[in-house]
């Protein structure tokens, strides 16, 4: 039997996700719908798998992983998104994720990237495959350039408004956007700019001339 913890903020998700995956009789599903639950749960009961949301309120999907792999190396972790995963892919593999899904795969497509992650394979979509020759995913940061780095117009703003100190709630409300919606367009941001912080990213922004410190 492959134990799995599925972590999902969303209650609706994480039933159908478990009641699809459980149709195979050698898989059974504990659904929590908080990193907090799940770093609690893992203490308490031990799993095969844990597939783990990207996006979540508190500790986002991407901190849950590093703190499951630091606990214990050999943990594996499947990274289950309704987001495009290609900008999160280098934090993701520094994480130590076993590997990406999406929440669009159908039924067959998800037992098998079980079963990979089972076996010790990676799990990366196609589509990202192809993109690891882009430079754009590459680790090196002292290679990064402003031409190498597609900021948008709306990115560029956010920039600005970081500079200033502005918290990710009081720039929710002044982009009229959720705060969730900011924290993940910052997440976005930062792998652009390879960096981890919102110092970091003013700094590498400040580099690349994309914003200028003496306005504020």
């Amino acid at each position: 039997m492959i134990r799995i913890l599925l972590v999902d903020d969303h209650p609706s998700v994480g039933e159908g996700t478990k009641t699809m995956i459980e149709q195979d009789n050698e898989m059974a599903v504990t659904v929590v719908l908080t990193a907090v639950e799940a770093l609690d749960k893992v203490q308490a009961e031990p799993f095969d798998l844990i597939l783990c949301d990207l996006n979540m309120p508190g500790i986002s999907g991407l901190e849950l992983t590093r703190r499951l792999i630091q606990q214990d190396p050999e943990r594996r972790v499947l990274i289950y998104s309704g987001y495009e995963i290609g900008s999160h892919f280098n934090l993701l593999i520094e994480s130590g994720a076993s590997g990406f899904i999406s929440k669009t795969v159908s039924r067959e497509q998800l037992h098998n990237a079980i079963r990979c992650a089972m076996r010790g394979d990676a799990v990366i979509p196609i589509t990202l495959l192809k993109q690891l020759r882009r430079h754009e995913v590459t680790i090196g940061r002292s290679e990064v350039s402003v031409e190498d780095v597609s900021i948008t117009e709306r990115e560029q703003t956010i920039l600005h408004e970081v500079a200033t100190g502005i918290s990710n709630k009081e720039l929710a409300i002044k982009l009229h956007a959720s705060q969730r919606n900011v924290e993940y367009q910052l997440s976005r941001i930062f792998d652009k700019l390879n960096v981890r912080s919102r110092s970091e990213a003013i700094r590498e922004a400040q580099r690349l001339g994309l914003i200028s410190l003496e306005q504020y």
